[in-house]
């Protein structure tokens, strides 16, 4: 594949994954399965290893896990609370099994099996016997505070037995999740009340631990199963610290096996794949672990995910069903989505009526026609996607969709750039880009405006009391108390909100204005370079270009929206609302040490962790790049070093050990 092919894939795929773990992870609304997903993230992850020039720090395959909700204040989890890697098959778990016998050479390995719970993942930590906080997930390092509503959860104890009165720190980690019984409950009480159905249980959960409010919380009868114990020290496996969950009054699944074979493994993934639907909860795989604690230090992680564990994911449930209709959404930066509309039909436990087909090549290349049969599939047990038509049952009164040629929206034309799958409305006043733009603006790493969430949005959208940003700070305390269910108290704390978010910094600020392909990583690498917006606003592609980080297709995206009149209206109209303030360039420093000079941290270092090493090379003016290129000046290379090494050396970079690096920052 040509280098431009190559780039171009990885610019897709990259800007779908960033969708959908939105739709994930922020939004609850996911619009693939999980299978698809890890297949876009493998993709993309095998793309940079072998073509590490390609790697950017803004990629997905940086970033590990879910993004903290609005709404709950955060805390630092002491432990990463790191992903596993999947096995689809028993051949990718052979590879497994090998890696470890290969890092721990032949001596007995055994294995602890357990069902992977299909929920949401949370740490419960105890003080001195005394349940003192509970922290969902997040993005693996922080995550939200949701004590309030963990206390709900009957099968979560308060307070442990007497004989850990005296322990300063003990964390149980498990999975918060929902019955079957009580998620079709949960749903036919929405459909009543004519609101949007949950997707799957898992979505339920994670949905109901973020309620604002308790008795809402606990009304949802969430339950849990434990599968971890920290510090490690307070026993010697994983067995024996299931144990003591157990006997200190956690709830762990019964549905646990000590293994001294793969052989016995693979039996035990046999057998609940089998039995899954007699179960009372959703689980979608069997999550394998060496026992041994001494073991799993010796295998270690990568940044990614431990070496000594992996989910390994049952076969995709298929049904099929007809296809009643095919409509287009809209999403926040104009995309158009074809979406199927089908007969429901039961699958997993949850009743399907809805399948994202993507784009309209996705359509033609399937082929897929209103009124036809299709094969669906929840691949790892999630959202469903089209399979294949069944040729079979079509007749002659289906019908072929066509991708509309206006917005269904606002009516206005649609465009589709050369070389994208993607219709776009360009549109940015269109109704159903600005209630996601409004969305994205609020949010936590935006403008950060708790309390403009969706409901609000379309609320105020209905009134016609915002019709962009620069609405927002032109909101009036009278007019939000005529709002429904929106006292003085409310209006008032949301205008406070408002003024609040004018300090917010002018990376933040540029991330705010959605504009596309630009995320957190590239708004900072921006106001690294340039002091005002003005300066962003004047720069041409070619001179974004230039800027290390930036590559050719963001370059134009950002000169494209600053050559839109309304667009650099909107900026001048928030000016005069008091944000986009001149602000010092964060990395252009002169006369420091490391000026000027490009690093790659690569392998593990003894005394430094990443980022602190990343914060040395900073603090002296140096920048940190995530891949080698031509333009890096020095490699600091750690134990078990990887492709990057292979690469420097290729390239002539100059290749520091530890010993070497500390020496150049003491120098």
């Amino acid at each position: 594949m040509s280098k431009t092919k190559l780039e171009k894939e990885v610019r897709e795929l990259r800007e779908s994954i960033e969708h959908h773990e939105y739709k994930y992870y922020v939004d609850n609304n996911p619009e693939i399965s999980d299978y698809e997903f890890d297949q876009l993230y493998a993709r993309l992850r095998k793309i940079e290893e072998e073509h590490p020039e390609l790697l950017t720090p803004d990629s997905p395959t940086q970033r590990v896990g879910e993004l903290p909700v609005e709404g709950f204040p955060s805390a630092t989890h002491r432990w990463p609370m790191i992903s596993l890697d999947n096995a689809y098959n028993f051949e990718e778990l052979d590879a497994f099994h090998e890696r470890v016998v290969r890092i721990l050479g032949n001596r007995p390995i055994d294995y602890v099996t357990e069902l992977k719970i299909d929920g949401t993942s949370v740490s419960i930590i105890y003080e001195y016997g005394k349940l003192s906080r509970g922290v969902t997930r997040g993005d693996g390092t922080r995550g939200d505070v949701v004590t309030t509503n963990i206390r709900t959860i009957r099968s979560i104890p308060l307070t442990l037995p007497e004989r850990w009165s005296r322990t300063p720190y003990f964390e149980a980690r498990g999975e918060i999740y929902l019955s079957r019984k009580k998620f079709d409950q949960i749903n036919q009480a929405l459909a009543k009340e004519g609101r949007e159905l949950f997707a799957n249980a898992r979505n339920s959960a994670a949905g109901s631990l973020r309620l604002k409010d308790p008795k809402q919380a606990a009304s949802r009868k969430l339950d849990t199963f434990v599968y971890g114990l920290l510090p490690e020290d307070l026993a010697k496996s994983h067995w024996e610290s299931m144990q003591i969950l157990k006997d200190s009054g956690f709830k762990v699944n019964p549905n646990i096996s000590l293994c001294h074979s793969l052989d016995d493994v693979k039996k035990f993934c046999k057998k609940w794949e089998e039995k899954r639907d007699t179960l009372d909860y959703e689980i979608d795989g069997v999550v394998v672990k060496v026992n041994d604690f001494r073991l799993r230090q010796n295998l270690g992680s990568t940044s990614k995910f431990p070496r000594w564990a992996i989910a390994v994911k049952f076969q995709a449930k298929q049904a099929s069903t007809k296809i009643l209709d095919i409509r287009v959404q809209v999403g926040r930066t104009g995309a158009l989505t074809p979406v199927a509309v089908m007969e429901p039909v039961s699958l997993g436990g949850t009743t399907i009526v809805h399948a994202t087909l993507h784009n309209e090549d996705e359509v033609r290349r399937k082929d897929i026609r209103i009124g036809d049969y299709v094969l669906i599939e929840r691949g790892g047990d999630v959202i469903p996607k089209v399979v294949k038509v069944i040729d079979t049952k079509r007749d002659d009164s289906v019908r072929i969709f066509r991708m509309p040629k206006k917005c269904p929206v606002c009516g206005t034309g649609i465009v589709r750039e050369e070389g994208e799958a993607v219709s776009r409305c360009p549109n940015l006043s269109c109704p159903a880009k600005l209630h996601e733009s409004l969305r994205h603006f609020a949010s936590r790493k935006a403008m950060n405006i708790e309390g403009l969430g969706d409901k609000l949005i379309q609320q105020l959208l209905a009134r016609g009391m915002i019709k962009d940003f620069v609405s927002v700070y032109e909101l009036k305390l009278d007019e939000l108390v005529e709002l429904e269910r929106f006292g003085k108290k409310s209006a008032e704390n949301l205008l406070e909100e408002i003024e609040n978010s004018k300090k917010r910094t002018l990376d933040q600020q540029i991330y705010a204005l959605g504009i596309r392909f630009v995320g957190e990583t590239i708004a900072k690498i921006l106001t690294d370079h340039y002091s005002s917006i003005e300066e962003i606003e004047s720069a041409s592609a070619e001179e974004l270009q230039n800027i290390s980080g930036i590559g050719e297709r963001i370059a134009v995206s950002i000169a494209e929206f600053f050559s839109v009149p309304e667009n650099r209206s909107l900026v001048k109209r928030m000016k005069q609302h008091g944000l986009f303030k001149v602000q010092s360039p964060g990395k252009k420093k002169t006369g420091t040490k490391l000026g000027g000079l490009t690093f790659v941290i690569t392998g593990t270092l003894d005394g430094f962790s990443r980022d602190q090493a990343k914060a040395k090379i900073e603090e002296l003016g140096g920048k940190v790049n995530s891949s080698v290129s031509k333009k890096t000046d020095y490699l600091v290379c750690g134990e078990e070093a990887g492709s990057k090494l292979d690469n420097a050396k290729k390239l002539g970079v100059k290749i520091l050990d530890e010993e070497e690096f500390v020496a150049l920052l003491e120098k």
